[in-house]
């Protein structure tokens, strides 16, 4: 048995820019507990659950600042500014979806479909096929599909090939070993007879294969690249508040207490920059130029007030994917080494 014999084809969706409560409403209306993400295409990018709606906040979607961390376990208090913000929010399901989605084809087995769901801990994979999702199953799928074969079984001589698939259903659901680890008692489905296996078939498998390889690379790069856009809107998009300059300055009293002679202020994609981090990358002294929304904010705020109090700033790129400039954090320095 393979994916499309038992999928569920009339799938419900929600928009990646769908705004939080009509996700929802969607979720409420069709009473299922998650949905695949689409973009505008049709294609998954995403899936979002009940789980993620209700265990996501605003703290979680920008707890890249540590200070976050401390702003929820109270050690900042925030409580009416706080709560505001929060009210203002306005999240979409791109903000709190898991990415990048796992998928199967149409004739990806059902024991295939079962070792995914085990491996990856999840609960249901949309089914692609030309680029377009014509389904979904879930472990609930599954579970049926299993209960119609040992039903079907009704006693009747050499079943074993379905225990075998029951079994190995079983298993992967389980996160449990593959075929080949499999205990020697184990019931095997007997391979195909070697006259119906050909070069070409199996050639055939090596493309299906590569070329899946390649779509969930497309799709997991697609996604990186729709967060770090998303990441660096907001921070271009974000003003430096009074109350956010103070837990910063709260955040280096406790570094230092605790023998730190810098600190992190912010971890940014390197797009938030205009030149796109080269001059920080270089070690450029205009690099303070480049500099764009919250991140120029941060630099004015200690110009303004701790450069003369003998604070210095600096800026390093903290990763490199495939060989260019990601992420950028800006630091303050307090400590003799810069």
């Amino acid at each position: 048995m393979q994916a499309s014999d038992v999928m569920t084809r009339d799938v419900v969706t929600v928009s990646a820019d769908a705004p939080i409560p009509a996700v929802a409403r969607t979720l409420l209306a069709h009473g299922i507990s998650a949905a695949p993400v689409v973009d505008a295409e049709g294609v998954p990018v995403g899936m979002i659950s009940e789980g993620d709606l209700v265990a996501r906040d605003e703290t979680a979607r920008l707890e890249r600042r540590d200070w976050w961390l401390r702003l929820i376990a109270g050690d900042i208090p925030r409580e009416a500014d706080f709560l505001t913000r929060i009210g203002r929010s306005q999240r979409t399901a791109r903000d709190v979806m898991v990415s990048p989605v796992v998928t199967v084809s149409a004739h990806t087995p059902l024991t295939k479909v079962a070792q995914l769901l085990g491996e990856h801990r999840i609960k249901r994979v949309p089914v692609i096929e030309a680029g377009k999702m014509v389904g979904i199953v879930s472990r609930a799928d599954l579970l049926r599909a299993m209960a119609v074969v040992e039903a079907g079984e009704g006693g009747t001589h050499g079943s074993a090939p379905h225990h075998g698939f029951l079994d190995d259903v079983l298993g992967m659901l389980a996160g449990g070993q593959h075929a080949e680890t499999a205990p020697a008692t184990s019931p095997v489905v007997a391979p195909p007879a070697a006259a119906s296996l050909t070069a070409d078939a199996l050639r055939h498998l090596v493309a299906d294969f590569h070329h899946e390889e390649s779509r969930h690379r497309e799709m997991e790069r697609r996604a990186a690249t729709r967060r770090q856009e998303a990441l660096a809107a907001e921070v271009i998009e974000t003003h430096l508040t009074d109350e956010i300059w103070q837990a910063h300055l709260h955040r280096a009293r406790v570094a230092a207490a605790a023998g730190q002679t810098d600190m992190q202020l912010l971890r940014f994609p390197n797009t938030v920059c205009s030149d796109d981090g080269r001059a920080i990358n270089v070690g450029s002294p205009d690099w303070a130029a480049t500099l764009r929304g919250e991140a120029a904010e941060l630099y004015a705020r200690w110009e303004r007030e701790l450069k003369g109090r003998g604070f210095h700033i600096s800026a390093h790129v903290l990763e490199f994917p495939d060989g260019k400039p990601g992420d950028i954090g800006l630091f303050l320095v307090w400590g003799d080494a810069l």
